[in-house]
């Protein structure tokens, strides 16, 4: 709170120190380039891509600071935001070499691919300072050992939305889900890791499994369970759950608050077999053009006014305790953004699986999404029927025409 109480004459010395005397890194990195709260930093000419998951910053909606407006005026460099829906569009658009992005925010298990693909830049952190209000559980996470590629964003774990008015049992396992009391009001996950994860945790496995025989035992509970599912879904969740049209779910913790805020009747859980414990994490390509501006938005960012302002928009939890001196009490103090020790021990965290699991696991759910290998044959027999009989009828009127020409 001190450095907070004299940030206004800091400053405005920080800044002639800085533009005389300092390295440009520093200047880039955001450290002490801000003269006071009014006076906007020139224009550097230069311009960052930023991509990251939509309605995932404060920007200027609700109430809330526009990020990226404040990060141009207080550093001079602009920023061009957009959006994507998943890690797997996310990797397609880099792969893909089309784009030239300089921040990126993807999840754990995609950082790991993407450093074990090579395609993310070693950060220098005297480039961000703010680096040092990480907590330090964060740090050095399995899916990027010593921290060299990655700065983390949010956080937050799955577990079970479910509706009281139809669901009298306290519900406290993710066995609910195969609950044919439940049948045709039960919602998925519609991505192959965050549904695979709750059969995993059913049967006891690790979400990182490489064992085919544990991918294949879970994809055998989950096509046991699909008669019992409504639909796979994503944000669609949310329609459902508050029109009363489903009644169980799982979801993120960082969304949690919305459903239980808007109905009494909505809880939410963390299973007692434990659950995925995600981290989203902002990163820099190996291709960027603007290194260190790019550094200079991740420590913007980090900084804890910033990061708690843009977590009471984002509604997810914040890796910076620090933050939460900016955030409101309420937040702060729920269960749901920030369970204890007792259920944070019980997670687990996705990392990149081996090329030949991966392809594996995208076949399975495959079939599950299908009703398995057998359904899979039956449609198939079926198409392959119909299409023998549209061309036996082309035939034979064919043959009736030439007859009749005749």
């Amino acid at each position: 709170m001190k450095k907070r109480h004299f940030m206004g004459l800091y400053m405005c010395l920080a800044f002639c120190l800085t533009l005389s005397l300092a390295p440009v890194q520093r200047v880039l990195a955001g450290e002490n380039s801000i003269p006071d709260r009014t006076n906007a930093a020139p224009d550097r000419g230069v311009t960052i891509n930023v991509y990251n998951w939509g309605e995932y910053i404060a920007n200027g909606t609700d109430g809330s600071p526009d990020l990226n407006e404040e990060f141009t005026r207080r550093t001079g460099i602009r920023v061009n935001y957009t959006t994507f829906d998943s890690n797997e569009a996310l990797y397609s658009k880099l792969v893909g070499g089309g784009a030239d992005y300089d921040v990126i925010i993807p999840s754990d298990y995609m950082v790991s691919k993407l450093i074990d693909e090579n395609m993310l830049a070693q950060l220098d952190f005297s480039n961000i300072p703010n680096y040092q209000y990480i907590d330090e559980r964060f740090r050095d996470p399995d899916y990027d050992p010593g921290s060299r590629h990655s700065v983390p964003y949010t956080w937050g774990v799955v577990g079970l939305f479910y509706n009281t008015d139809f669901i009298e049992d306290e519900i406290t396992s993710w066995s609910a889900l195969w609950d044919d009391r439940y049948a045709g009001k039960i919602l998925m996950f519609d991505n192959p890791r965050d549904s695979f994860a709750i059969a995993q945790f059913v049967l006891g496995q690790s979400l990182n499994t490489t064992d085919e025989n544990d991918w294949a035992e879970a994809a055998a509970l989950l096509k046991q369970q699909k008669p019992l599912v409504q639909a796979y879904v994503m944000d669609r969740i949310f329609d459902k759950m508050e029109s009363s049209e489903a009644w169980l779910a799982p979801y993120y913790s960082g969304d949690a608050a919305i459903l239980v805020e808007n109905s009494d009747s909505i809880r939410f859980v963390v299973p007692e077999e434990g659950t995925n414990y995600f981290v989203d994490a902002m990163c820099i390509p190996i291709t960027s053009s603007h290194k260190a501006e790019a550094e200079a938005y991740i420590n913007f960012l980090c900084d804890p006014e910033i990061a708690g302002a843009n977590m009471n928009y984002v509604g997810y939890s914040t890796p910076e305790s620090a933050a939460k001196a900016y955030m409101d009490e309420e937040m702060v103090e729920s269960s749901v953004y920030y369970p204890d020790d007792k259920i944070l021990e019980r997670t687990e965290v996705f990392v990149n699986l081996p090329e030949h699991i991966s392809k594996l696991v995208d076949r399975l759910w495959a079939e599950v999404k299908m009703g398995g290998p057998g359904d899979s044959i039956v449609l198939v027999a079926i198409i392959l029927g119909f299409l023998g009989l549209y061309i036996a009828i082309v035939v034979y009127k064919r043959q009736k025409r030439k007859r009749e020409l005749a």
